[in-house]
């Protein structure tokens, strides 16, 4: 079975935007990040360093997970279990399988339960190993959100933790589409989930990978723009349901867009912690793996970008594109200026943006003409039936999809 055999039948969302597709195309028109003080009392951050991120603790989470058992949980396991209610529930499908059904789960975490993680060191070093909480310990590690996931829907398939940075999200969607194609489950739960931390927001902030604040004080990613200076980091989950399309159709299910083509790459001169020179490769990577789907550059109706804001993966990103597309590069959007670096809102966006919404400008953002890149704004050409989603990571992971509205 081909990858392009599975479609995506359900979305479930959560970010500072809110709860649910319709809050995140909301935002996506507005075109602007919806930031939060994060308060540092330990004095973790740098003077000068943004206080404020994308963060999602506001949002309800009563509808979708019960309240004594997410008290049981860390933040990432609560967004994740409720992101992944959500999709089921979007794509009318039982929150729990049936006896003979098979579900899988893949997502994707670039810091993981990074609050836990801290509470429990912190145990550990000022009073002893022997008073590590065990209830921290058991939802601190990477894979708890995947776990928590397959136990609420009682997923009893394959269960996938992918933790490749900025790529994370693309690659645990292409991650549980291969496990739908080969048979291996019904249906697969797939995203991404993150936390932002104090913690994790100042070492982001000394590493200069974050936005300072503009003078005004407010958060401005601008992505592709010659004075960018670094993403607002952001938290949340986005979690997708993926079947074959043969089970989609015979249950009468709404598909929301077909996965035709998946492309998985390296880039051999990324350093650990930043992003390479390897466009070249990349691109030929890309071009490849569009001609084995039996597409075209000139096929692809509108770019989805990983653009962020970042300083070197911004500029990786646009001369990738153009390698890729030449002078037929289609118009290019680059909502994680709304959604903030990480938390898999990319997902989200992509299939609002598949589905037509309109992207509006983030404030201050203007090409940088050694980029060539300049974001599309206003509603999207139609008709559209083909987007292709980026994701570039530091370190030198690199994946893309297409996806394709449904035909049928």
């Amino acid at each position: 079975m081909r990858i392009d055999s599975v479609v995506i039948t359900g979305v479930g969302t959560l970010g500072s935007f809110g709860a649910g597709n319709e809050a995140l195309t909301a935002a996506l028109a507005e075109g602007r990040a919806l930031t939060t003080e994060l308060p540092d009392p330990a004095g973790y951050r740098h003077a000068g360093a943004a206080t404020r991120a994308s963060l999602c603790g506001h949002v309800p989470l009563e509808g979708w997970l019960d309240p004594a058992r997410a008290r049981r949980m860390s933040a990432p396991s609560r967004y994740a279990v409720a992101a992944a209610r959500m999709a089921l529930a979007d794509a009318g499908l039982p929150l729990c399988a049936e006896s003979d059904e098979v579900r899988s789960v893949a997502m994707a975490t670039t810091f993981g339960a990074g609050v836990f993680t801290e509470r429990l060191l912190a145990e550990i070093v000022t009073s002893g190993p022997r008073t590590a909480s065990p209830f921290l310990f058991t939802d601190c590690v990477a894979n708890a959100p995947a776990g928590q996931i397959a136990i609420d829907v009682r997923a009893r398939g394959s269960n996938s933790t992918v933790v490749q940075r900025e790529a994370g999200a693309v690659l645990a969607v292409i991650e549980g589409a291969l496990d739908v194609a080969a048979g291996r489950s019904h249906l697969c739960v797939a995203g991404h989930v993150e936390e932002i931390g104090v913690l994790v927001h100042a070492v982001l902030a000394r590493l200069r990978a974050v936005c300072p604040p503009d003078p005004d004080g407010v958060l401005r990613a601008r992505p592709f723009a010659p004075d960018r200076r670094g993403f607002v980091a952001g938290e949340g989950s986005t979690a997708l349901v993926l079947e074959p399309a043969a089970a989609a159709r015979a249950r009468g299910a709404r598909v929301l867009a077909r996965i035709v083509a998946a492309v998985r790459a390296f880039d051999p001169t990324a350093p650990r912690a930043d992003w390479g020179l390897g466009h070249e490769v990349l691109a030929e990577r890309l071009r490849g793996g569009l001609a084995r789907a039996g597409l075209r550059p000139a096929d692809i109706g509108a770019i989805v970008s990983c653009a962020s804001g970042s300083r070197r993966g911004d500029a990786l990103e646009a001369r990738v594109l153009r390698a890729t597309f030449g002078d037929l590069l289609p118009p290019v959007l680059a909502p994680k200026a709304v959604t903030g670096e990480y938390g898999g809102g990319n997902l989200g966006a992509a299939l609002s943006i598949l589905a037509g919404a309109t992207c509006g400008l983030p404030p201050g953002t203007a090409a940088d003409p050694d980029l060539g890149i300049r974001l599309h704004a206003g509603p999207m050409p139609a008709p559209m039936r083909r987007i292709l989603v980026t994701a570039l990571a530091s370190g030198g992971a690199a994946a893309w999809l297409v996806l394709e509205r449904d035909a049928t």
